[in-house]
């Protein structure tokens, strides 16, 4: 089928609700009053902020697919992506650096992995990807991925441990990141965005590019969006049925968390499509595109902001406080105000993604 790489409106919205949902769930007016829907499982099992990370990763993948198609058919050389593509990995790969390291800029506890970080792997991997395999050697590679990740977490016991386990940082992908990962980790002996847990990850990002080859293929809209809910369906179903024997964990990215989370994002860009680009209801879709044209700058903003917020004192206090501390005397309950704060927080950001966006500037980390 001959591709076609019409812009997205549901796609692009899709982008930037994810990233006000991150800001949004990255910070409440304190952590000590949160409702438990905006909490990361603490272990095993899968809340709705669980959602919000791989669906990231799978719009990455989507976005590569028509990137790079739109490349191709204008005869751009593949020697010549590479070069970028490297480039803006590491680029975005050392701004998460950067931003482990503010305000106090201490190397002795420098932490080299993050979210942005592992977003710059799985864009560098699925870029080459899709310049070098079709879509069947990218099931292949996804599935052998997500089977070879079961069974070396399941069957090969970790050395210090002498047996199988899936415990916080008892378990074969934490001991590979002790032994591998220079600097701080997260949670002292392990990292959820450790090396070993990224390349479950990745498959999130293939099926991102899957999810972009569908798109792309010159069908009918609706026959299209019917193939990406009809694809999300089992994939949720078959990761329900793996979770029986290695549990939904988003700190691991077990493979059954991979395809709960990226058959759901099928759905939902699915849904998101015909809702959209198919029936034209595009009303509301204007903050996310938005904040979707500078996603990762915005993300970017959003931890610096944060030390101005959460940080600085004023009068004693930071303004995080001081605004939580407003609302609770007024009566209102402090989940309740911890959440109007974060709401708060997501608009504060919006104002610089609207400047930006006003004014036609779109930075490419």
């Amino acid at each position: 089928m001959t591709p076609t790489t019409t812009r997205l409106i549901s796609l692009d919205a899709l982008r930037g609700f994810t990233i006000a949902a991150m800001i949004l769930v990255n910070y409440p007016g304190s952590w000590n009053h949160v409702f438990p829907p905006l909490l990361h499982a603490s272990w095993n099992g899968l809340t709705m902020t669980d959602f919000i990370y791989p669906f990231f990763l799978f719009i990455v993948g989507v976005s590569v697919a028509f990137a790079y198609t739109k490349r191709l058919q204008g005869g751009f050389p593949k020697e010549e992506m590479y070069k970028k593509i490297l480039v803006r990995s590491l680029k975005i790969f050392l701004v998460g650096v950067f931003l482990n390291l503010i305000p106090d800029f201490n190397f002795s506890e420098m932490r080299i992995t993050g979210v942005l970080q592992r977003i710059a792997i799985v864009f560098l991997v699925c870029a080459f990807l899709f310049l070098h395999t079709d879509w069947k050697k990218q099931v292949y590679l996804a599935g052998g991925i997500l089977l070879s990740y079961w069974l070396a977490m399941t069957l090969i016991p970790t050395p210090d441990e002498g047996k199988v386990m899936l415990e916080p940082g008892r378990n074969l992908a934490a001991w590979i990141d002790r032994i591998l990962l220079p600097g701080r980790m997260w949670e002292g002996n392990w990292d959820p965005e450790g090396l070993f847990s990224t390349l479950p990850a990745i498959v999130t990002g293939i099926l991102g590019l899957l999810a972009g080859k569908i798109l792309l293929a010159d069908n009918n809209q609706q026959l299209k969006a019917n193939y990406l809910m009809a694809l999300g369906v089992p994939l949720v179903l078959l990761g329900l049925l793996w979770a029986q024997v290695f549990p939904i964990n988003k700190h691991l990215w077990t493979s059954s968390f991979t395809l709960v989370t990226g058959g759901t994002a099928f759905i939902a860009l699915g849904a998101c499509y015909f809702l959209v680009d198919v029936l034209g209801k595009q009303k509301g879709t204007r903050a996310g595109i938005i904040f979707g044209a500078n996603a990762i700058t915005v993300y970017v903003l959003a931890d610096i902001l944060s030390l101005l917020f959460y940080r600085a004192e004023f009068a004693g206090t930071s303004l995080n406080m001081h605004f939580l501390n407003g609302l609770t005397s007024s009566g209102l309950p402090a989940k309740l105000a911890s959440l109007l704060y974060a709401l708060l927080f997501v608009g504060i950001n919006f104002i610089p993604a609207y400047l930006l966006y006003k004014r036609k500037i779109f930075i490419k980390l």
